[in-house]
């Protein structure tokens, strides 16, 4: 089984760039949908981006969409999720998903996006 281990987060002003990493020990990691969630304090979580087994599809949250880039590195076994123009409203825990059909899920332990106005 795959273990996850997300890196990359911390704190950045209105309009900065993060990029977060995840690295997959244990399996190869593009045999799974690797996704992107977030959880802000309060809120339930949310998908953010994803990436199909293969890297055939991805996918992008409207809230997103042309400021996030979810890339892979199948060499490195990694995912990525490259951040710009964060705004106030993407403060949150960013937690790297595996996922393959008939199996739970299997969740890194998050990393702490803060964005300052």
């Amino acid at each position: 089984q795959v273990q996850l281990v997300e890196s990359g987060g911390g704190l950045v002003q209105t309009g900065g760039s993060l990029r977060l990493s995840c690295t997959a020990s244990g399996d190869v990691f593009s045999n799974y949908a690797r996704n992107w969630f977030r959880q802000a304090p309060g809120k339930e979580r949310e998908f953010v981006a994803g990436i199909t087994r293969l890297g055939s599809i991805i996918h992008y949250a409207d809230s997103v969409k042309g400021r996030f880039t979810i890339s892979e590195d199948n060499a490195k076994n990694a995912l990525y999720l490259q951040m710009n123009n964060l705004n106030v409203e993407d403060t949150a825990a960013y937690f790297c998903v595996a996922r393959r059909t008939g199996e739970d899920d299997i969740w890194g332990q998050g990393t702490q996006v803060t964005v300052s106005s």
